[in-house]
């Protein structure tokens, strides 16, 4: 038998010249992947253990001119049952668990050999045997566990051979995971044609990296390759975090899933996503953030690198609520072209803003007042009123009385703005005139006490005026018979504030006035004071009761039936009254005080936005997120949102928009609004939180009410409330409209849908932004800014002369307490507008709701009083209410009452009881008409 040749022969070394070009050493390492064997590092032989001889043999293979690398083939296909093996040199582990080996290799077709038997192969086997160090000796093959089977994707063949053309393989596989400090690889060819090219043994790291200012180490990945191994990050120089930066390691070697980030610190900026630098001299950057550094603003300078914020130059300063970014600026110049316009004891002042604001907004004026003698100025004092203030006054503009008649004022308007009192040296800019009061008439005299001295002659005594104004020459009586058609006056003069008057008929109701006079002529006449000359009382009071028992006695006799319900209801507003005196609230005394705030309105302003300017607070509209939509009208949407400012807790808010394309009326109208509610300040109240007319949209900001409109909000909740609770709800509305009724505001369109609700059930009055005139149109409704309102809660001299009062507003408000006892009934129901004023004038009059008590009932007939004077006020009405809320037994209906008699006589079904009831209503109130005819 012929000797079989070598694998030189049978597998000639064009396998190896052909990898020519194809391998190189420079070919990148990819960054996730540590090489513990890389085969191309190496230019000599491997010195890898190789049985039998004849078997696995070693190459060199060239891969440039001068280089080579080792490279092992063996190509034994001629002899049948091949175990050639091929052992690498102990590799050391490190820090790998789980390690992948990539084989380049070419394998040749078996078929493309002549007279090679069938046991030639076309695979050979990869194994592995971990050890904690390297062992010599003989290949022991029971140790070495089997990885896999290595076969080609692509065999080369003779034409490929003869061509040159080599086909080359690469399979990567992954070993176990490993324990011991190092392994061997091991190749066993079994009878193929192969030649192992390269071999690399590696495992896969996340590379350390710098992600969003994070430095993240490099990291081993885990053992599976589902791992995810979570990795912490340090910021870069220059950087913080609020949360902590993190990243994971993938089982391939990959960073994924970033959670948080660094943020370069005040006084840095982020060049890059791994590189912090520190702001420049002459910039700053104040807080933690992704924004820049920016240049120093106007009148500020920094000398330092990384500077958080700019020093301001000498002579600027920064107010407390100014950030870093704003630039410093000054205390104002003063103001300019100072006029005064005196009228008697009154001096109205005017100035133009200074010339040089110092670069604020903000800027306010403060007047002093100093009167002046021939020899010296002393301060005024506080008998001085300034309208609207004395200081931070925002307008430049501001009316003084109360002043001294010929007497001599020097005032002083000194500006100011944020920075004012940090300027330590800084003495305010300041203008002054001088002014010298006219001659004045004294003011109205006070209270008058009466004593009746016997029939025919009575004692007048009474207090100095406030304000003489100068030396009272004598005092006027003026008095005239009251009961006569024609007034003949009589008219009698005294020195003293004291006087008796004679010759009186006995039995006559006279009414006296009285006035005073100086230099400069007369004051006005005190409120009439009636005296009945029958029997002697103690003043006017007294007389003005016996009058009004007498008159309702007359009336007793001609008619009982008419008679009897005007005594209970005298009877219940003496109740009021006393309730007013007597019970004082929560133990509360109520004083009444000798000055209040008056109402101002906007539109008497020559510019309307001044009276926004004036009592409404501009916010920033940055302050302000936008949450949700809540509603909408004709001039914008309602939303809700949240308010923050600066030093200020965050409020919940509601944000009303003017809508775009609006006109300048438009936009007028809509502000009219803030400026009225800016003026006021009472818990059941709208509060307003501020405008936003420096941007767009213009916006009105007011706290917000989370139950909404009241109205609505009943009807929501029909019969949840106990009547207290009720009760309690009319008690706000009606605290809310004292209110108004002292400032001497008419709101003209109080009804449940104009008053909102919060969280406590805590009721408050809001819709000020109305105008209200009349049109002649066939339901007779008002027309105001908002749209049309109906004419359901207006009262009947309002719809028909235009006369509106505060006692209009009580009708409305028996309305309101008609809707709240009804959950919210649509007052007058579906009876159209023309027919509700027709059934008004003919004195029908809303029935009591279903279970409300007769007290609250009575109550609402009260506020419906044709004659307005019949009305109670708002202050009679707080104090009933009150009186109802402490001795809640009032509510109870009494025996007798209408409600128990239908009952006792069979009527139980409440929509019976309610059509009689509105039918004895109207009877009751067409006998009153009757009767005042």
């Amino acid at each position: 038998m012929q000797r079989v040749p070598n694998s030189a022969a049978m597998c000639p070394t064009i396998l190896i010249p052909a990898l020519l070009g194809l391998l190189s050493r420079t070919i990148a390492q990819p960054s996730n992947q540590v090489y513990l064997l890389d085969t191309t590092q190496y230019e000599r032989n491997l010195g890898w253990q190789a049985t039998p001889s004849s078997g696995w043999e070693v190459l060199q293979a060239p891969i440039d001119q001068v280089t080579t690398v080792p490279a092992y083939q063996v190509c034994n296909v001629m002899k049948a049952n091949q175990n050639n093996w091929l052992k690498t040199f102990w590799i050391p582990r490190h820090e790998a668990r789980r390690v992948f080996v990539e084989l380049t290799f070419t394998l040749r077709d078996c078929g493309s050999m002549q007279k090679v038997p069938v046991t030639c192969k076309e695979t050979f086997h990869l194994f592995y045997h971990e050890t904690d160090e390297a062992k010599s000796g003989p290949i022991d093959e029971s140790k070495f566990i089997k990885v896999d089977t290595i076969a080609a994707d692509t065999n080369f063949d003779r034409t490929d051979v003869a061509g040159r053309v080599l086909k080359l393989n690469t399979k990567v596989r992954e070993l176990p995971v490993l324990s011991a400090r190092g392994f061997y690889l091991a190749f066993q060819d079994v009878g193929a044609c192969v030649a192992i090219v390269t071999v690399r043994a590696y495992y896969k790291r996340c590379s350390k990296t710098v992600f969003k200012l994070a430095v993240f180490p490099a990291t081993v990945a885990g053992e599976a390759s589902s791992s995810l191994l979570e990795v912490p990050g340090t910021c870069v120089d220059g950087a913080r975090t609020e949360e902590n930066p993190r990243m994971h390691c993938s089982g391939d070697g990959e960073w994924v899933v970033p959670i948080g980030r660094c943020t370069c610190s005040a006084g840095y900026e982020e060049t890059t996503e791994t590189y912090c630098q520190a702001c420049d001299p002459g910039q700053f950057k104040a807080e933690l953030g992704e924004l820049g550094c920016a240049a120093c603003p106007a009148h500020s300078f920094s000398n330092a690198k990384a500077s958080t914020s700019c020093k301001c130059r000498d002579g600027y300063y920064r107010a407390k609520g100014d950030n870093s970014s704003q630039p410093c600026t000054h205390p104002p110049t003063a103001p300019q072209n100072l006029i005064s316009s005196v009228n008697e004891t009154s001096v109205i002042l005017e100035w133009n803003p200074p010339q040089n604001s110092g670069g604020r907004e903000d800027v306010t004026y403060q007047v002093l007042c100093q009167q002046c003698s021939a020899s010296s100025c002393e301060p005024c004092g506080r008998a001085l009123h300034f309208l609207p203030r004395q200081d931070r006054l925002k307008a430049p503009t501001v009316t003084i009385t109360r002043l001294k008649a010929h007497s001599n004022y020097s005032f002083t308007v000194e500006a100011h703005n944020g920075v004012s009192s940090l300027a330590k040296s800084f003495l305010p800019f300041s203008t002054s005139v001088n002014i010298t009061t006219n001659q004045a008439a004294p003011s109205q005299i006070g209270a008058v006490s009466t004593e009746i001295l016997s029939k025919d002659s009575v004692s007048l005594s009474w207090i100095d005026p406030d304000h003489p104004n100068g030396i009272i020459l004598e005092y006027e009586i003026k008095y005239y018979v009251k009961t006569l058609r024609e007034k003949r006056f009589f008219i009698v003069r005294t020195k003293t504030s004291s006087i008796t008057l004679s010759h009186l008929k006995a039995d006559t109701v006279y009414s006296f006035e009285i006035r005073a006079r100086t230099a400069a002529g007369y004051g006005r006449y005190s409120e009439p004071v009636d005296i009945n000359m029958a029997m002697p009382v103690e003043n006017s009071a007294s007389h003005v009761a016996v009058f009004a028992v007498c008159a309702a006695t007359i009336l007793a006799i001609a008619i009982g039936i008419f008679v009897c319900i005007r005594r209970r209801r005298t009877k219940r507003m003496a109740t009021y009254k006393d309730e007013e005196e007597q019970n004082p609230i929560n133990g509360e005394v109520q004083v009444k005080r000798a000055s209040k705030r008056i109402y101002v309105d906007p539109f008497t302003y020559e510019d309307p936005s001044r009276a926004v300017q004036e009592f409404a607070r501009e916010i920033d509209a940055a302050w302000i997120s936008i949450e949700k939509v809540i509603g909408s009208g004709e001039s914008g949407e309602v939303c809700r949102g949240r308010l923050r400012i600066p030093n200020e807790p965050e409020v919940a808010v509601a944000i009303k928009t003017l809508k775009a394309g609006y006109s300048e009326k438009q936009r007028r109208d809509f502000l009219s609004e803030a400026s009225i509610m800016g003026q006021f300040e009472h818990p059941n109240i709208i509060r307003l939180e501020g405008v936003v007319t420096k941007s767009k949209p213009v916006m009105i900001i007011t706290e917000h009410m989370e139950n909404g409109s009241l109205d609505s909000f009943l009807k929501k909740n029909d019969g949840q409330f106990t009547v207290i609770q009720l009760l309690g709800m009319l008690r706000g509305i009606a605290a809310g409209m004292k209110y108004l009724s002292d400032m001497n505001y008419i709101h003209r369109d109080l009804a449940a849908r104009n008053v909102l609700v919060n969280g406590n059930l805590m009721c408050k009055v809001s819709d000020f932004g109305l105008s209200r005139g009349l049109e002649d149109d066939p339901q007779a409704v008002y027309t105001t800014h908002g749209g049309k309102i109906p004419i359901r809660w207006t009262a009947p001299e309002a719809i028909a002369f235009r006369k509106f009062t505060s006692a209009s507003d009580v009708w409305s408000f028996g309305i309101v307490m008609w809707e709240v006892m009804s959950y919210g009934e649509r007052p007058y129901w579906d009876i159209n507008n023309q027919d509700v004023i027709q059934s008004i004038e003919e004195g029908y009059r809303l029935p009591a709701p279903m279970d409300c008590p007769i007290a609250l009932h009575q109550l609402m007939l009260d506020c419906w009083q044709k004659d307005r004077a019949e009305r109670p006020s708002f202050m009679e009405l707080l104090a009933y209410l009150d009186k109802l809320l402490q001795t809640p037994a009032a509510l109870k209906a009494p025996p007798g009452t209408p409600q128990g008699d239908l009952q006792r006589v069979g009527v139980t079904l409440a929509g019976h009881q309610k059509r009689i009831l509105t039918s004895i209503q109207a009877l009751r109130a067409q006998l009153a008409n009757v009767v005042q005819a």
